[in-house]
C-alpha cells in the first residue's frame, strides 16, 4: 500500500492524472514527407488514431493508435497490421505540459514516444529508446476543407450518427476464424456447437456488435470464415465476444483479431440483407 500511495503521488505531483493531449485532434503531415497521423477524440477518456502514407492518392495505414485513459492514467497504444499477432503495444503516459511523453522501458524500440506541442499548427514527435538511439520529425496541422462544400453528397446527420470521421472512415476490428485444435468425430457435439454459432452471430448483430460475417473458400491457411466487429473499442473487448461463441468454446474453431479502418457507412447495408433471404443457413 505504501508503494501504490508513493506512485499516486507522484502521478498527482507531475501533472499526469486525467490529463490528455487533445491538441492531436484532427489531420497532421510529417514535415517533408507524404506521411500522415489522424486523431479522432471519441470522448474525454479517449483519443483514436491511425498513422498513414499517401502514395499516388492511395492510403496504406502503418498504425493504428489509441490514446485511452484507464483508471485515470493515459496509455498510448500502437498496433502495426501484420505484426505482434494484430495486438497492440502499451505506453504509459509520465508527463505532461506541452509535451506528452509515454514509456514502455519493457520494448525494445521505442521505449519513449512524445508529442510535443510547438503552436496551433505544429508539433514535435519524438521517438527513442530513453538513451542515444532516437529521431524525431515535425508534424504540420493539415486544414480540411469544409467537408460539405467538398463533398455535395454529404450528410452531417448520417454522418454524426454512424461515428465517421472527416473521411467517411471509422475504426473496426477484422475477425479472421480458422481450424480449432479440436479434432473431435462427435457429431453431436459438432452440430449443436454450430448452432450454437450461427445463434451468436444474430445476437452479435442484434446488439450492433458485428456488421459482416461469412465463410471463406478453402486456402492453405486453413481460414474458415471472417467477422467484422463493429461499435467495439479494445481488442480485449473483441476477444471477449469471440470467447461467448459455443464452437470456439469447445476449440472447434480458433481466431485471429486485428483492427481495421474502413467505411462507417458499412452498418448500412444490413437493414436490406435482412430482405433478401429466403432460407437461414
Amino acid at each position: 500500500m505504501k508503494y501504490l500511495l508513493i506512485a499516486v503521488w507522484v502521478l498527482y505531483s507531475t501533472g499526469v492524472w486525467g490529463q490528455m493531449p487533445d491538441f492531436l485532434e484532427g489531420t497532421w503531415k510529417m514535415e517533408k514527407k507524404e506521411v500522415y497521423e489522424y486523431w479522432d477524440k471519441l470522448n474525454d477518456k479517449t483519443l483514436k488514431g491511425i498513422s498513414y502514407k499517401l502514395n499516388a492518392g492511395q492510403m496504406r495505414i502503418s498504425e493504428y493508435l489509441q490514446i485511452q485513459a484507464t483508471e485515470n492514467i493515459p496509455v498510448y497504444t500502437a498496433t502495426v497490421p501484420g505484426q505482434n499477432q494484430g495486438r497492440g503495444i502499451d505506453f504509459k503516459l509520465t508527463s505532461t505540459g506541452d509535451s506528452f511523453t509515454f514509456e514502455n522501458p519493457q520494448h525494445d524500440f521505442p521505449k519513449k514516444i512524445a508529442y510535443k506541442k510547438l503552436s496551433d499548427t505544429e508539433m514535435l514527435v519524438e521517438v527513442s529508446d530513453g538513451g542515444s538511439r532516437s529521431f524525431s520529425y515535425k508534424m504540420i496541422r493539415q486544414h480540411v476543407k469544409d467537408t460539405a462544400a467538398a463533398n455535395p453528397n454529404y450528410n452531417r446527420v448520417l454522418a454524426e450518427k454512424l461515428g465517421g470521421d472527416d473521411y467517411g472512415m471509422k475504426s473496426y476490428f477484422l475477425v479472421m476464424l480458422k481450424t480449432g485444435s479440436n479434432t473431435t468425430t462427435d457429431k453431436e457435439l459438432i452440430g449443436r456447437s454450430f448452432r450454437g454459432h450461427l445463434e451468436n452471430i444474430n445476437r452479435l448483430v442484434s446488439e450492433n456488435k458485428m456488421v459482416v460475417a461469412g465463410p471463406l473458400g478453402t486456402n492453405d491457411k486453413k481460414y474458415r470464415g471472417i467477422f467484422i466487429l463493429n461499435n467495439v473499442k479494445t481488442a480485449g473487448e473483441a476477444k471477449a465476444l469471440m470467447d461467448s461463441d459455443p464452437a470456439i468454446r469447445n476449440k472447434l474453431l480458433d481466431f485471429e483479431i486485428y483492427p481495421w479502418y474502413g467505411s462507417a457507412a458499412l452498418p448500412e447495408y444490413l437493414p436490406y440483407s435482412d430482405k433478401i433471404w429466403k432460407a437461414k443457413p
